[in-house]
């Protein structure tokens, strides 16, 4: 069986390496874009099961990054996990996501979310 892919997308290098780090840990393979275009391009091309989303990103915002996952076929069954610090907004978007994870977030605190959600992300 193969591992999982989840993207972590997440602008502050530090962040996004402790999230990838930890969601490997839970048994998935993760690929990191830094912005939203890039989010954008790669998710355009592919499907993982796991989405780690901040909202506060440069050039293209986490929501419209959320807007596009939900209006693309090939990502409905992904997982989303927002990452954020902004209450107000996490509370707003709370209904269009999977989970709201408030930074800071430790790697323990994801990897064992994300490892306890990987028996349902088998394909």
């Amino acid at each position: 069986m193969t591992e999982p892919l989840a993207v972590i997308v997440e602008d502050d290098a530090k962040l996004a390496d402790i999230f990838s780090s930890a969601v490997q840990a839970a048994g998935f393979v993760t690929v990191v874009a830094e912005n939203g275009r890039i989010a954008l391009e790669l998710l355009q091309s592919q499907t993982p099961v796991l989405i780690v989303l901040d909202l506060h990103l440069p050039d293209i915002s986490g929501g419209e990054v959320l807007a596009f996952i939900q209006q693309t076929e090939h990502l409905q069954k992904a997982i989303v996990m927002l990452a954020t610090a902004d209450a107000w907004l996490a509370e707003s978007l709370r209904a269009d996501v999977d989970f709201v994870l408030m930074k800071p977030i430790s790697f323990t605190q994801l990897r064992d979310l994300t490892g306890r959600l990987r028996p349902f992300t088998a394909t």
